[in-house]
């Protein structure tokens, strides 16, 4: 009987990690394009150029203050119906893609916060320190500032991907099966498993992706650290 059980949790186990690379490439996608959506927006909001300022403040308020889930919908079912009527069809996408869109626009918003307050901790001292040797803003923004607002960044960084891993669970909910969503499909297809175990198999999963999350980005924060005392001494 104890052989039996172990052998069903084994198989639960395999199961449910099959999806394991499609929750990732989802966390790892959006958490790429909205890093780069992220830090467009903070500059955008660092410089205040009135419209763009306005637009992206808006845009803020709109991803920041509305569920997932709601962005997630909106973006699945809304955005193939606009792009119709600019005669483009995009309903043979693959689900994922829709995903992708939704947790990067999503997480982008509190990225860019992220960004834009590392940026501003840097301080403008540096800024004009390098104007006064003849760079350019970007310039000083790749070699200067960037390199150092990173450093400052990186537990919060950390803590976004953190949530936005989890955010992604949603995903299961326009018909993407990655781990949540083959929990789903484990309890719908009733393979002999109790549900109270099933559920914290996947939270088991979900946990020791944050603490490898938290790892990462701990030994990411040390590193930073000693390459900052270096440059000091």
């Amino acid at each position: 009987m104890m052989n039996n059980n172990w052998e069903t949790t084994a198989s639960l186990i395999l199961k449910i990690a099959e999806r394991l690379p499609t929750t990732l490439t989802l966390m790892i996608l959006s958490s790429i394009c909205g890093l780069l959506l992220g830090f467009v927006i903070a500059i955008i909001r660092i410089r205040k150029k009135r419209i763009s300022y306005f637009i992206a403040t808006t845009y803020l308020s709109f991803m920041r203050c509305t569920p997932a889930i709601v962005q997630l919908f909106l973006i699945y079912y809304g955005l193939p119906q606009l792009l119709l009527l600019f005669h483009i069809n995009v309903n043979d996408w693959d689900k994922l893609i829709f995903a992708v869109i939704t947790f990067s626009l999503h997480s982008a918003a509190f990225l860019s916060e992220v960004i834009r307050s590392s940026y501003l901790a840097v301080g403008s001292g540096q800024q004009e320190a390098a104007y006064s040797v003849g760079m350019t803003y970007f310039q000083s923004l790749r070699q200067i500032i960037l390199p150092q607002a990173l450093g400052l960044a990186l537990p919060n960084l950390g803590n976004n991907l953190i949530i936005l891993l989890k955010e992604t669970s949603l995903a299961f909910s326009i018909g993407i099966t990655d781990i949540m969503g083959q929990v789903q499909v484990i309890i719908g297809n009733n393979y002999g498993a109790n549900i109270f175990e099933v559920y914290i198999i996947v939270s088991i999963m979900y946990w020791l992706l944050c603490i490898a999350i938290e790892t990462l980005f701990g030994r990411l924060e040390r590193r930073s650290r000693k390459g900052q005392v270096s440059i000091a001494r």
